[in-house]
């Protein structure tokens, strides 16, 4: 009896200590970070969409919050480089589909706090066969990696990212042909993936490929063909856009239902941060109608349906249910939330534009933004570089133009100096202040 007891004596504090690290293991939430590549905020019918019906990003919606002013880049590199290492453009941006491989990202801190980080979709980050574990994943499965994502054959040029694509497994290249569609084996590849780690925190980050052009039809649509193997022209073969779009934007929202189900399955839904927002905005061809108006896709450009973007959130039981948030957000606030709410650490001295939004989530008052700053040059060319600072109805130009967005959603009327009110005064001075913060900072490319 007395050596029995001399051994629970030793083993207590062991099996105590191993069940506080299962406790902070198990209480720490899975991120599941998904943004959809060239689909606006106008796209979605939870944000008043006329044409496109979401319903299970509405019930996303529903079930948590959505952000009424989230802004991105206007384009697609840019954005994944301010999104994952939380900085603007004008501190590290280099040059289109490349991230400079001395950034540090959110992959590389959650995997430093013990998360287990996956990638999967659209890379377009460098080509380097080590480019997605450099940059702190474990696991990845993506088109346009090492490769272009196209192929030659019988003369004609192919973009394999839809139908029979061109992917890259961890660096290992597979090339399918019997059929399958891009986005759905990339779907396959993170459900896997949820399934063998739901008892570890993890990390899935899913850029994905749709709703990119070419517009192509999805296996829904009436025109799907298994033996075709792509598209020969850069916006599509088909006559028309605007229905394979829509077509496209419903493949989005299914693909959003099977993880959301895969989560579930896992049982991992209730412990889980389920994060989604577009890239940019949404592409010159397509035409919206909405409950504010018409929209005209503006991807590449500065005016609002250039980088105004969906972004709906939902983690059970931290998030209540059917919340619409009105502070501005813009892709650097991302790291900072995931670390505050993994409490994965940001390494000292490393520089983060962004500020975290948990407080939103969780529904208190927090410090929201007063603005946001956005530096632009698709190639980092700095002579080409534009610069904005906003708010959610203003916008000031670096050159001086100052707009009433709501109201002038192209840009065609910047407010005369000598109409200005008080009120506007304010606010001008109050972007003003925003841009003057980083004038002093040297872009990577400056000579």
């Amino acid at each position: 009896m007395k050596t029995l007891s001399k051994i629970l004596f030793v083993l207590t504090p062991c099996l105590t200590a191993l069940s506080a690290v299962a406790t902070s293991a198990a209480d720490r939430p899975n991120i599941v970070l998904i943004m959809a590549d060239d689909m606006g905020y106008e796209c979605l019918s939870a944000n008043g969409s006329l044409d496109h019906k979401t319903p299970n990003i509405d019930a996303l919606a529903a079930a948590g919050l959505r952000f009424e002013h989230c802004y991105s880049q206007p384009i697609c590199t840019p954005s994944r480089v301010k999104l994952m290492t939380g900085q603007t453009n004008k501190r590290n941006y280099v040059k289109f589909g490349m991230l400079d491989r001395k950034q540090t990202t959110f992959a590389h801190i959650l995997k430093d706090a013990g998360y287990r980080t996956c990638i999967a979709g659209k890379w377009q980050l460098g080509k380097e066969l080590d480019a997605p574990q450099h940059f702190g994943f474990d696991q990845s499965f993506l088109w346009q990696h090492t490769r272009s994502g196209r192929s030659k054959e019988n003369g004609k040029n192919y973009d394999r990212r839809y139908v029979n694509p061109l992917i890259e497994s961890n660096g290992e290249k597979r090339d399918y042909v019997d059929g399958e569609y891009g986005p759905d084996v990339c779907t396959e590849f993170l459900c896997d993936f949820i399934d063998e780690n739901s008892e570890k925190p993890f990390l899935v980050y899913y850029p994905m490929i749709l709703t990119h052009c070419p517009f192509d039809p999805t296996p829904d649509s009436t025109d799907w063909d298994p033996k075709r193997l792509g598209s020969t022209t850069y916006k599509g073969d088909r006559n028309d856009p605007q229905r394979l779009f829509g077509d496209m934007v419903s493949y989005v929202d299914k693909t959003i239902g099977k993880l959301d189900a895969q989560l579930k399955q896992a049982g991992v839904r209730d412990n889980t941060l389920l994060m989604f927002v577009g890239d940019n905005g949404t592409d010159t061809p397509i035409v919206t109608n909405t409950t504010f108006g018409k929209v005209v896709g503006a991807k590449g450009q500065m005016i609002d349906a250039g980088n105004h973007v969906p972004c709906f959130m939902s983690w059970p039981g931290v998030i209540k249910k059917g919340r619409v948030v009105q502070d501005i957000i813009d892709f650097s606030d991302f790291l900072p939330t995931i670390c505050e709410a993994t409490g994965a650490k940001i390494p000292a001295g490393l520089t983060i534009d962004g500020q975290s939004f948990l407080s939103q989530l969780k529904g208190e008052a927090g410090s929201p933004r007063d603005s946001i700053y956005m530096w632009y040059s698709r190639n980092g060319a700095v002579k080409a570089a534009q610069a904005f600072a906003r708010n959610q109805q203003y916008k000031l130009y670096e050159s001086g133009k100052f707009y009433d967005v709501p109201n002038d959603r192209d840009e065609k009327k910047p407010l005369a100096e000598s109409s200005l009110s008080d009120e506007h005064r304010r606010v001008k001075a109050v972007l003003q202040a925003r841009l003057d913060r980083f004038a002093s900072i040297k872009p990577v490319n400056a000579k």
